[in-house]
């Protein structure tokens, strides 16, 4: 299933996606039915960010080619770092180019969406705690994260989390292709069989660390091929059996 969020007159709904039609959903996330109410024309409507998560878990490093242009050795255990909600945006939304950085990337990712509750989850029991798969962009403003060491203010500006265009459960994650364009040039092309640490293993140790809570989403980490994008780019991260995500890059305003 395509699970969609909507704008409903001013409100935020989910709905199901099924080729140009919705049928809005109503219930807990992970127990989504329909509402009963009748289907409507995906072009009468705008589509917003498939989930607002209450955190994004980002992870660094996770495709040893990334690793190695980031000329460091691939980690251990997952590299976890947090960006905020307050940097999501949707499909076809603006990133905008803050005036505090000269080197703005884009990262290409497949992107988990918790569906219940998890702590302390085993790896095995870890796809029971998953509602399904959608496409991200961990936007960078790499000159800072370099500057700053650490990656909160590089990877933590408003639009930096670009996710959509929607949610699809019931798939295998395990060897999905992974392609990002910038204006329709090929920049990055993986597959995520190629993950150091996959979903499920992530899904474990995150909770291990902290409480998952419905709607938290947690983003893989990209493969190699990361650069510049500058104002009036067009972004694309496509991912078999997923769709495509773009994004266009904006002055700030």
């Amino acid at each position: 299933m395509k699970i969609v969020r909507f704008n409903d007159r001013g409100n935020p709904r989910f709905g199901a996606l099924d080729g140009d039609r919705i049928t809005p959903l109503v219930g807990a996330l992970d127990a989504l039915k329909p509402s009963g109410e009748a289907a409507i024309a995906l072009a009468s409507t705008r589509l917003l960010a498939p989930i607002a998560p209450g955190k994004i878990v980002a992870i660094g490093l996770n495709y040893a080619d990334h690793a190695a242009e980031s000329k460091r050795e691939p980690p251990k255990e997952p590299l976890l770092f947090i960006k905020p909600s307050t940097a999501v945006i949707g499909p076809e939304d603006e990133i905008s180019y803050p005036p505090q950085t000269t080197n703005l990337h884009h990262e290409g990712e497949l992107a988990i969406v918790i569906g219940r509750t998890a702590r302390q989850v085993n790896e095995r029991d870890a796809h029971q705690y998953i509602l399904g798969y959608t496409c991200a962009n961990d936007v960078t403003a790499r000159d800072l994260q370099r500057r700053d060491v650490q990656f909160t203010r590089g990877k933590g500006f408003d639009t930096f989390a670009p996710l959509g265009p929607w949610i699809v459960t019931g798939i295998d994650p395990s060897n999905l292709g992974l392609e990002t364009r910038v204006n329709g040039a090929v920049r990055q092309q993986s597959r995520t069989s190629n993950l150091i640490f996959n979903c499920g293993y992530l899904v474990s140790f995150i909770s291990h660390v902290m409480t998952l809570l419905p709607g938290d989403v947690i983003s893989t980490g990209t493969p190699a091929g990361v650069g510049p994008m500058l104002v009036g780019d067009v972004v694309e991260v496509e991912i078999e059996k997923i769709g495509c995500l773009r994004n266009r890059i904006a002055a700030p305003r």
